[in-house]
């Protein structure tokens, strides 16, 4: 899992190619651990000393504005791997469809990648073969 999140992060604004579903889903589980873990150290924070519990909370809020970039371009990189465009994640950010549009966001990210190379590059769960010795 760890090695899934350095990898989003390492592409942190790429916004090209492919992302597996092993890619997303990881990097997603981590994102939702670390952000739970911090509400709750501000929870504590917040028992102990109100000024402490708004600290930690500000931190939470900083880390969600970091990985909000690479969040959003694993996404469409998931998307690009299912063979649909980046566009179709701005069906989460429709305030009137947005009742809905993640239905059709999750179908997609569930999905299986396109066996075949499509127009964002190779399929990114085929092992690279060995070249033959010459």
């Amino acid at each position: 899992m760890i090695s899934y999140y350095k990898k989003v992060l390492q592409n942190y604004a790429n916004f090209n190619g492919r992302a597996t579903r092993s890619e997303y889903w990881y990097f997603f589980l981590a994102n939702l651990l670390i952000s739970f873990g911090i509400l709750i150290f501000s929870g504590i924070g917040f028992v102990i000393l109100d000024i402490l519990g708004i600290l930690i909370y500000l931190i939470c809020i900083v880390y969600l504005l970091a990985v909000f970039i690479p969040s959003l371009a694993v996404a469409i990189r998931r998307l690009h791997d299912t063979g649909r465009s980046g566009w179709w994640i701005l069906l989460g950010f429709i305030p009137i469809v947005n009742s809905i549009g993640w239905i059709p966001l999750l179908i997609f990210y569930c999905q299986d990648s396109q066996a075949e190379e499509n127009q964002w590059g190779p399929n990114p769960k085929k092992t690279v073969e060995a070249k033959p010795i010459e």
